[in-house]
């Protein structure tokens, strides 16, 4: 009777090790992957314009949306539709727009997601000179004295200026636009020379 009532306490003891073995296994294979969200905002704006000055304490670019969104994980920035204003390497002022924006933690780099629409402001020494393009980045060099601009597209990039417009894709220029260059399937068109005006004249 004893050695029945053992082997009995035993087997239930068994069975029920087995059914709990059972059910961790079942759950392990079956549990909720953990959710992974967008990434966490440190702050956000709304109706904004923020300006940024560079080492020297000088006006380097402003930026004004309807919303921006500061990333905790690396100090970067988002700004839908944002419009901007960058110094150039000449200190001349552009004025732009675009889509979307995106700028590091330090401004280095700027990414205009997008359709985009950048423009250099005429002054005494420099004419007007407008870049249509998408996806345009503008990388500072911080390391330059002053710190140098560039501008670079991959996609199809429209020149204007009072005596040129020039088509081409893919595009690095200077922000001076001393140097440009387009990579491909590049088209050249000269505006005719109005009376007043030097058509030999090149920014």
């Amino acid at each position: 009777m004893e050695r029945k009532l053992v082997l009995t306490i035993a087997l239930l003891a068994a069975i029920a090790l087995a059914t709990q073995a059972l059910v961790w296994i079942y759950a392990t294979r079956n549990a909720a992957p953990a959710f992974v969200g967008p990434p966490r905002s440190d702050y956000t704006l709304a109706n904004f314009t923020v300006d940024a000055l560079d080492a020297d304490g000088h006006h380097a670019f402003s930026i004004a949306g309807p919303r921006l969104v500061r990333r905790a994980e690396d100090g970067s920035i988002f700004v839908a539709t944002p419009k901007y204003e960058i110094i150039d390497n000449g200190h001349n002022v552009w004025r732009g727009h675009s889509d979307s924006a995106w700028v590091n933690k330090d401004g280095s780099v700027m990414k205009f997601e997008g359709n985009v629409q950048i423009r250099r402001q005429p002054t005494a020494t420099v004419t007007p000179v407008e870049v249509v393009t998408s996806d345009l980045t503008v990388t500072s060099d911080k390391t330059a004295s002053p710190p140098k601009k560039t501008l670079e597209t991959a996609a199809l990039a429209t020149i204007t200026d009072p005596n040129h417009v020039v088509h081409g894709v893919g595009m690095k220029a200077d922000m001076g636009m001393k140097v440009v260059e387009l990579l491909s399937d590049v088209h050249w068109t000269a505006n005719p020379a109005t009376p007043g005006r030097d058509s030999n004249k090149a920014e």
